[in-house]
């Protein structure tokens, strides 16, 4: 299983790549634990999480082929 990982704003200085593929990682906890490895700055940076184009909330199961991108929060006029 291979979860392809975009960021966006801000967290793209952080991890210094728009784009990170991972695999085998079988829900969003365990995603954000890993990145939260590779990226310490993450664990104290607010984002949102979509998956397959739907944000979600909480702990969800990645099952096949994902595509998530972490979104900044967002602020405008």
């Amino acid at each position: 299983m291979q979860v392809h990982i975009m960021f966006f704003g801000q967290l793209t200085d952080i991890t210094g790549t728009p784009n990170l593929i991972l695999h085998d990682i079988p829900d969003t906890k365990t995603l954000q634990e890993t990145l939260n490895e590779l990226y310490p700055a993450l664990a104290h940076t607010k984002y949102a999480i979509a998956m397959n184009n739907k944000t979600i909330q909480g702990n969800s199961i990645l099952s096949g082929d994902t595509t998530i991108a972490l979104l900044p929060p967002f602020s405008g006029g």
